[in-house]
């Protein structure tokens, strides 16, 4: 895997790529997960800003938490997207947690979320926080090795629409 591989805030410059991957993403029928990749990229100047708002609580939906998302870039090629949630509110706790990221399909079981979520906690450190919660469903066998790789502690199971769903904490 090439070394380089960095998480970048969302920017303008990155316009292609992002909708090339979103493409991809949506051919492949998958949910679309971080869940701001959902967002409309009509306007994309305008959603981007609104995403870089969002880490200093700037225009933040009702019900939402500050959150800071990045874009993990290889050699310009964007590979993937974490969302950080600066801190949980009840619904976060039960389910969502403090981090969610994913990786475009066609470059999944190559290490990129592992490296991903990596750098993520980097970014956790830097906004204070000392532990965070990570959710997943237990089916999604890749997403909790990556946070176990990531040093995650199985804290719970529960269910939530008739899915089982883990919830780990990670110890920065």
């Amino acid at each position: 895997m090439e070394q380089n591989i960095i998480l970048i805030k969302p920017c303008i410059s990155y316009k292609d790529e992002y909708l090339d991957m979103l493409s991809e993403w949506k051919r492949s029928g998958e949910e679309l997960i971080p869940w701001t990749l959902n967002l409309d990229s009509t306007d994309f100047n305008l959603m981007v800003e609104k995403l870089n708002g969002w880490s200093n609580g700037v225009g933040l939906p009702d019900g939402f938490v500050e959150s800071s998302t990045f874009w993990l870039v290889n050699d310009n090629k964007l590979i993937g997207a974490i969302d950080i949630r600066h801190r949980l509110n009840e619904a976060l706790a039960y389910r969502g947690g403090h981090i969610g990221y994913g990786v475009r399909p066609s470059e999944r079981k190559r290490g990129y979320a592992t490296m991903m979520l990596s750098l993520g906690l980097k970014e956790c450190e830097k906004i204070g926080l000392s532990k965070v919660l990570i959710t997943c469903s237990k089916s999604n066998i890749g997403s909790s090795k990556t946070i176990t790789n990531n040093g995650g502690i199985l804290d719970s199971e529960d269910i939530n629409d008739g899915e089982i769903f883990q919830r780990y904490w990670i110890t920065l």
